[in-house]
């Protein structure tokens, strides 16, 4: 047969048709079959089944009881009444920003169920309350789980800004930062930032009931700024009581002393290196001048001792750091010193804040690395100072680590954005 189509529609009692495709089949016998079909009306499918309406959001810093239900599409009075006696309620929603809530509401937007979780301290667990709508009113219980781990990975392209460029590509805040410090030792973020230049990460998700909670730590990532590639692999050895984050060659990119004494952050990350409004010069050879708003902490960029406390003429308020091989560095204009002459301080602590005291028409931190007197460039000494390296012991676990991160690596940097708006 070359060909038969047979087309069949059934109204009420029902019908029959066939339609041939060539003079064969019109000489085909033909057979009428009639049945009764009872016909379903769709609404009786739902009409004991009381209407459900579901929704999520993120708790907000200026929420009330009465704002949060009203975000969510429910107008309840007496679940409201509720949420404000509950103490868990009050303590861990109320004023607390970033908190996920479902919530469950009948056809008249009354609350039936709502489900709030966070992230415990422990870093492994979290915390599930569930308020419920009885017979009574409304109970609530508390429950502990296990957190999932899952990982993300995402890219972007800088246009103006690090933040600028992972807001558009949907990566976290906290993962942002923790790029800058990653390679810190190696990028200025605040003055070595290049339009066009890239980066792709790999980081840990933690979830609950499917649903992120927060994010964990970077597992892998790659920047190049200004045409160079940078590479970061966390990793730990066996036994050890921490990790850190080693390039592709298992050196450590924690370095002896940090590009920038300002931790980039979104509130500093549009700020760049500024024009001396005084001396009406770039100040880049002899340190570096930083515009950052009144207060933003100033950290040490390397480990020493407080040298000098207090207040030195054009420098106002300043702190100099002694390092070891005779290298000082120099923080100025400070608002405020949180430091004394003869103090030990760390890789990363808060010296002071940065403010507009001596010879300063605007907030900003005057920066100078020196080497027996000589004033260096902060982001060559940090490049060149001294990194440890994986341990002969550890070194294949490492590039086993390292090759399947590569790949992680080149699939995000490959990832496209999709967006449901």
């Amino acid at each position: 047969m070359a060909g038969v189509a047979v087309a069949l529609s059934v109204v009420g009692g029902g019908a029959f048709a066939v339609a041939s495709l060539d003079a064969g089949v019109a000489n085909m016998p033909l057979h009428q079959v009639v049945e009764n079909v009872n016909t379903v009306s769709l609404p009786s499918l739902w009409a004991d089944k009381p209407l459900q309406l579901f929704r999520s959001d993120l708790t907000r810093s200026s929420d009330t009881a009465d704002s949060l239900l009203s975000r969510l599409g429910l107008s309840d009075p007496e679940a409201a009444a509720y949420l404000r006696s509950a103490r868990t309620a009050r303590q861990q929603l109320m004023g607390r920003a970033g908190r996920m809530v479902s919530v469950e509401g009948d056809a008249e937007h009354r609350l039936t169920r709502l489900t709030a979780r966070w992230a415990n301290d422990d870093g492994e667990n979290f915390t599930r309350w569930i308020m419920e709508r009885n017979a009574e009113g409304f109970v609530a219980r508390e429950e502990t789980a296990r957190l999932n781990i899952g990982t993300r990975m995402g890219n972007g392209t800088i246009q103006s800004s690090l933040f600028a460029a992972t807001d558009d590509a949907d990566i976290p805040d906290s993962v942002a930062s923790q790029l800058a410090d990653i390679f810190a030792g190696d990028i200025d973020f605040h003055r070595a930032l290049r339009k066009g230049d890239r980066f792709a990460v790999v980081y840990e998700s933690l979830e609950a009931d499917g649903e992120v909670l927060r994010t964990g730590r970077v597992l892998s990532a790659e920047f190049v700024n200004n045409g160079k590639t940078h590479q970061a692999f966390w990793f730990q050895e066996a036994n050890a009581k921490e990790g850190g984050y080693y390039n592709a060659d298992g050196i450590s990119l924690r370095r002896a002393y940090l590009a920038s004494p300002l931790a980039f952050s979104r509130m500093t990350s549009g700020f760049k290196m500024r024009f001396h409004p005084i001396l009406q010069t770039w100040r880049a050879h002899l340190g570096v001048d930083y515009a950052a708003p009144t207060g933003t902490p100033v950290r040490s960029v390397g480990q020493g001792i407080v040298d000098v406390a207090g207040v030195q003429g054009g420098f106002g308020n300043v702190v100099m750091v002694k390092h070891a091989n005779g290298h000082t560095t120099v923080y100025a204009h400070l608002s405020r010193i949180n430091v004394k002459r003869g103090q030990s301080v760390m890789q990363g602590q808060t010296l002071g804040l940065v403010g507009a005291t001596g010879w300063a028409t605007g907030p900003h931190l005057h920066f100078e690395f020196r080497v027996n007197g000589q004033h260096k460039d902060p982001l060559t000494m940090a490049r060149q100072s001294v990194s440890v390296e994986v341990s002969a012991a550890a070194r294949e676990q490492f590039k086993r680590q390292a090759t399947l991160a590569k790949i992680d690596l080149t699939a995000a940097a490959s990832t496209q954005i999709s967006r449901a708006e």
